[in-house]
């Protein structure tokens, strides 16, 4: 694996980041992206295969014609890459277009056999897209909705909460396996363990966890996981993975005619199926990024190749974290002891999107904003401005680390 040496700087190990670096074109522009939390560029393998697809000629499904057909062979590919991705089966995958709409649609669904004096459980650390939707959910069931809190000086989400906050009653616990800001991770097989012992299912937000970690849904102990290509080098548009028979045993609204098998019966309309060819070709990248035996599957390969991204971006962000906190006047949240590489910080007297916009005009691209962690900058006390975001992803390298904590070093001056 990847190691920072003493110095700070990047021992080149079986990682090669300048190579992955010339897989994207977007990076030509000079511009440090360090964005990637709200969603990544792409490589030319995906923009290839996005293409083709549509110079192949695309049919809706179930015709009597090639296109058709070509476009069901689209579909069947990306939900075996997706299933590869994160330990699933391809008939447990269902596309949308984001990890919100997935929520919202599960959320439907499931609340339909909840009653009043059911419970179920969210937390603080959650992009809203896996709070919100519960909460209106239960409310419209007349179900009690529980707090697991954040512990704000550490930004860690403490498991033995939930001990407290989980009964006989309690139907369902929805948490993240990464904050989108302060980049906790975590232990959501715990969590997710003691919400089985009562019967309860777990929904796992893996949005900002798969791009960095490997993931695995069996091993979280996730009944639902959700996530969103864009986030890990592919098009818009979200997965949610499943057991086949758990779904089997939910029912959203749907159109008469569409198909009652899951998991269509979840995918509302025509999918994207360019978009899906684009899906496969990321998991396809992905699985690429690290040296794997020829023989291994391409699931072994996209573990590999994420423990090499976890291991390489754990030392970049080292760099990030370490040198923001040397800087007089800033502020850097989160301090768990696993997370993603993701930096969420404030500079004294400066607004958030001040500080975006001075470290846009040198060529660095961040987020300023609560970035949907609205519970999370509330409890914070960071509501309405919310503070700024810089999110590592696999082609960022130290130049952009450097970049970012130049600028911000004018700025504090």
């Amino acid at each position: 694996m990847t190691a920072g040496n003493g110095d700070g700087a990047l021992d080149r190990g079986p990682f090669d980041v300048a190579a992955v670096r010339a897989l994207y074109p977007a990076l030509a522009d000079g511009n440090a992206y360090l964005d990637g939390a709200a969603g990544t560029q792409v490589p030319f393998s995906v923009i290839d295969a996005i293409a083709a697809a549509y110079r192949g000629g695309l049919g809706n499904l179930d015709g009597a014609f090639a296109a058709s057909a070509r476009s069901g062979a689209i579909v069947a590919g990306a939900r075996a890459a997706v299933a590869d991705l994160v330990g699933a089966v391809p008939d447990g995958v269902v596309f949308g277009p984001s990890a919100t709409s997935l929520a919202y649609r599960i959320a439907d669904a499931l609340s339909r056999a909840w009653t009043p004096g059911d419970e179920i459980v969210v937390s603080r650390l959650d992009h809203d897209s896996n709070v919100r939707p519960w909460i209106q959910a239960a409310v419209r069931a007349g179900v009690t909705v529980k707090w697991a809190e954040v512990d704000l000086v550490t930004g860690e989400l403490p498991a033995a909460q939930y001990a407290e906050l989980i009964g006989p009653r309690t139907r369902l616990v929805a948490v993240t396996a990464a904050s989108n800001v302060i980049g906790t991770i975590p232990d959501v097989p715990a969590i997710a363990g003691l919400a089985h012992a009562v019967g309860g299912l777990c929904y796992v937000d893996g949005v900002h966890a798969t791009p960095h970690v490997p993931a695995d849904i069996t091993a979280l102990g996730a009944d639902f996981y959700t996530t969103s290509a864009y986030k890990w080098s592919g098009p818009h548009l979200a997965a949610l993975a499943a057991r086949p028979e758990l779904l089997g045993t939910v029912w959203p609204d749907k159109l008469a005619p569409s198909s009652n098998a899951v998991p269509w019966r979840f995918e509302r309309g025509t999918l994207p199926f360019a978009d899906l060819a684009g899906v496969t070709a990321a998991v396809d990248h992905l699985a690429a990024l690290a040296p794997s035996a020829p023989s291994a599957s391409r699931r072994e390969r996209v573990l590999a190749s994420m423990a090499a991204v976890e291991a390489y971006e754990a030392a970049l962000f080292a760099r990030l974290a370490g040198g923001l906190a040397r800087l007089d006047r800033v502020t850097l949240y989160g301090k768990a002891a696993r997370r993603a590489p993701t930096a969420f910080f404030g500079v004294a007297d400066v607004t958030p999107r001040t500080v975006a916009e001075h470290l846009a005009a040198r060529g660095v691209n961040v987020w300023d904003g609560d970035n949907y962690a609205y519970e999370l900058c509330t409890a914070l006390g960071l509501e309405p401005d919310g503070a700024v975001r810089a999110g590592l992803v696999h082609y960022n390298d130290a130049s952009d680390v450097d970049r970012l904590l130049e600028g911000v070093a004018d700025l504090v001056k």
